[in-house]
């Protein structure tokens, strides 16, 4: 498949400003397994939820959700719009998202983030000062945690780990690709780029020139460490709409969401925020000739999702919205497969990568060999055998 198409949710809980309702978090946690389906059933590719410890979000466990509709769909990619890398124990995550895979057949990837909300950090014991370091270490380990059998790890921000396993391992010995997502943090675009990972840029908030420099960025890293050429780099686009069978009557049902919903600051106007963001209040055709423009901004490109359920809208209206999107969107796949170059890579599924890593050796157990000879050791980096023991102990008895 060479680009992916779907939808992606904040999971916010805001008052419906024509009718004055308040979904109830119960509600809102059902009707985005609905929507899950829906996605499913207007032949879209992914649904993605973020994480959120905080009112008014309900989504705080997404492999939880997530599991749920793998259960009730069959072909859709099942994704997060925000696992939190800095907050989350690399070890949960690592434990988490391999068993969602196994549940749902590989249908699943997630997209790395620092979050957008600062107290989270204390909550679950971390300095929000740290939030890079804590970025670039939780992910180093996490990658290690499912690309070998074994770990023998330390760290700044967590105890070692030393002869450690983490379960189940991974579908097919092949992780969950993994997308890093940022609005404004080019260390995550070199993060991304490092590891030859996806790089998922929001889109929603801020102007496309914005956008651009950030995926440049990101592109031109990728190719520096040799995972291909700038073109071949996984990306990702977020974007926003609301259509209607015209634009006067898009632009009529929109504005009260627009005007009253806490996300959009009650800043500028709504056209004053069309304008100068990616979001799209139209037709049909008007959403489709906007995002295929998103191409002339950023190249190529992998995955598009959208922020649909938001801002307050019934569940009946992001049901309307979700059948528009699924009506333009082989229109959309046929113009970005004409426009696309010559080399660029579709959009990774488990079943492609595994297929290109090729047969890999496995043991008595089944598990993947792994390299315990020559890889790190407990005593790894130590001048002497006195010197060795005593690095060991502080690292058993840090206080001592």
């Amino acid at each position: 498949m060479s680009m992916q198409f779907g939808v992606f949710s904040v999971s916010d809980i805001t008052t419906d400003p024509t009718t004055g309702k308040t979904p109830s978090e119960h509600e809102r946690i059902k009707a985005a397994v609905e929507i899950a389906q829906h996605v499913e059933d207007a032949g879209l590719d992914v649904y993605a939820i973020g994480e959120h410890h905080n009112p008014p979000f309900f989504s705080s466990s997404p492999t939880t959700i997530l599991g749920y509709i793998a259960a009730s769909t069959k072909k859709i990619t099942l994704s997060t719009s925000t696992t939190l890398i800095t907050t989350n124990d690399p070890v949960k995550i690592a434990e988490d998202y391999a068993m969602l895979q196994h549940l749902a057949d590989g249908r699943v990837d997630l997209m790395m983030g620092r979050g957008n909300t600062g107290p989270v950090y204390p909550w679950f014991g971390q300095d929000i000062r740290q939030g890079i370091p804590l970025a670039v270490e939780n992910y180093g380990l996490l990658r290690q945690l499912w690309d070998n059998y074994e770990v023998n790890w330390e760290g700044k921000f967590r105890t070692p780990l030393r002869g450690f396993t983490s379960t189940p391992r991974p579908l097919d010995n092949v992780a969950p690709f993994v997308w890093h997502g940022s609005i404004r943090s080019p260390e995550i675009a070199e993060l991304a780029a490092y590891y030859g990972d996806g790089f998922f840029h929001n889109n929603i908030f801020w102007p496309m020139s914005h956008t651009k420099r950030m995926i440049a960025l990101y592109r031109q890293r990728y190719a520096h460490y040799g995972h291909g050429t700038a073109q071949q780099a996984i990306v990702g686009l977020g974007g926003q709409f609301y259509m209607a069978k015209d634009s006067q009557t898009a632009k009529q049902e929109f504005r009260p969401y627009f005007d009253n919903a806490p996300v959009y600051g009650h800043g500028p106007t709504m056209e004053e925020f069309t304008s100068q963001t990616p979001l799209t209040v139209g037709s049909p055709q008007e959403v489709i000739d906007r995002t295929l423009g998103f191409r002339e901004h950023v190249g190529d490109y992998q995955r598009q999702l959208f922020l649909i359920d938001h801002a307050g809208l019934p569940l009946a209206k992001v049901h309307e919205q979700i059948d528009y999107l699924g009506e333009i969107v082989p229109v959309l796949r046929k113009e970005f497969d004409a426009m696309r170059k010559p080399g660029v890579p579709d959009a990774p599924t488990h079943a492609a990568r595994v297929a290109a890593r090729g047969p890999i050796k496995l043991d008595s157990n089944g598990q993947a060999v792994v390299d315990d000879v020559t890889g790190g050791s407990f005593y790894e980096q130590q001048d002497n055998d006195d010197a060795a023991v005593r690095h060991a102990d502080n690292l058993i008895n840090p206080q001592k």
